[in-house]
């Protein structure tokens, strides 16, 4: 199996403004960097567990759910709550009896600088933030670390309706989304029970779901769009045929459309995969020269999970295979004249539909494989990887 195109895996480089692709072929190393831009600092999970911020344009390597890291590319997004992690000022109303002791215990982030939440066993003990000024009915989500002192213990959490959240003594980020009833929210965590409650990272935002954590210290502060493009060359890619691999998961089941592309820098060739507007499914398209080759959807059951994809394009044979099985073949349509395809990108091919989401491995080979060998790359050869990969419990 020819591979000429090798990201991720568990190999990661980066610096600012690039991210590294590479292609090893007969001990002949080959850099085939992504250019990355993201003109914010952002944070990430690091492989020690804790909440780190990453400069800006550095892609993330995030370790929340795996033990090799993933590329994670998120959507722009703003924390509308201006104190983040300090709880003992005006900001943050205490009702019903709540005090707080500030910088008390090692937050999520690996400094003392989380708060606890002390609550003295009234009905309706909460902290919260009165907020103005939002969309009504626009989906906002609102997070927060927490955990308990000791022990467990329920708490209520939400922005228009309260939740209930059981916390362990194990930091853990809650998570809402709602649709706000009416131009004003009420983030808040309530416990009716005597508690010490310890909180850090506060965050709301105008989206559909929870995005890595966004600090503020005084007012609000937007994370801007991550975007990675330009990757490989014509000697890369193979225009007669060739098979795209990817190992992603989905950040959300959104609505958007979300690509990842070999192309000449435009829609009019490219060989692509995407998440769509259409719910848990993933469309393929082979475009030549403005028509398509292929163009097919197929549902999934979770695009929120890890899947492996292979996109197989020849001449007049085109087949998708998903998590080890074929689900999808074209026997008819065109490929590309030479030096056509130049380029791997985190989007449609133009820049547009950016890919937002979490990458495990790309792949590229030049050449088509077989369907035995389509079925081995995309398969989970063993029930641990088939658990660790889909961040299944075990009972």
């Amino acid at each position: 199996m020819a591979k000429t195109f090798k990201y991720g895996a568990g190999i990661w480089a980066t610096k600012t403004g690039s991210s590294l692709a590479y292609n090893d072929q007969n001990d002949n190393y080959k850099p085939l960097p992504f250019s990355v831009t993201r003109d914010s600092i952002a944070t990430r999970v690091n492989k020690q567990g804790l909440i780190e911020v990453v400069g800006k344009d550095k892609l993330r390597i995030d370790y929340t759910d795996s033990d090799k890291g993933v590329a994670l590319l998120e959507n722009s997004s703003t924390n509308i709550l201006t104190y983040s992690e300090d709880f003992i000022g005006s900001y943050w109303l205490k009702l019903n009896n709540v005090t707080v002791s500030a910088e008390k215990v090692i937050s999520p982030d690996g400094t003392l600088n989380a708060s606890q939440l002390i609550f003295d066993g009234t009905s309706g003990g909460r902290i919260e933030k009165g907020l103005t000024g939002l969309t009504q009915g626009a989906d906002y989500s609102v997070s927060v670390y927490a955990r308990v002192s000791s022990g467990t213990q329920v708490v209520n959490f939400g922005s228009v309706n309260d939740f209930e959240y059981t916390l362990t003594t194990e930091w853990q980020r809650l998570t809402s989304t709602e649709a706000e009833n009416d131009s004003a929210g009420y983030p808040r965590l309530k416990c009716n029970d005597a508690a010490t409650i310890e909180v850090w990272g506060f965050q709301l935002e105008q989206n559909s779901f929870a995005t890595s954590y966004i600090p503020t210290s005084g007012s609000t502060v937007t994370r801007a769009a991550d975007v990675a493009n330009g990757a490989g060359n014509e000697q890369v890619f193979n225009d007669s045929e060739g098979v795209l691999f990817a190992n992603i998961a989905a950040l959300a089941d959104d609505g958007t459309n979300r690509g990842i592309t070999i192309s000449d820098g435009s829609v009019n060739n490219r060989v692509t995969m995407f998440y769509t507007n259409v719910s848990n499914a993933i469309q393929v398209k082979v475009v030549v020269g403005g028509s398509n080759s292929l163009n097919s959807y197929i549902a999934i059951s979770n695009i929120s999970l890890y899947n492996k994809f292979a996109l197989k394009y020849k001449q007049n044979d085109f087949s998708l295979f998903v998590n080890g099985f074929e689900l999808i073949i074209d026997t008819s349509g065109n490929t590309f004249s030479n030096g056509t395809l130049t380029e791997l990108a985190f989007d449609r091919g133009d820049g547009g539909e950016d890919f937002y989401g979490k990458t495990k491995e790309i792949g590229y080979y030049d050449a088509v494989l077989t369907d035995a060998e389509l079925e081995y790359i995309t398969s989970y050869r063993s029930l641990n990887e088939l658990v660790t990969e889909l961040n299944l419990n075990t009972l």
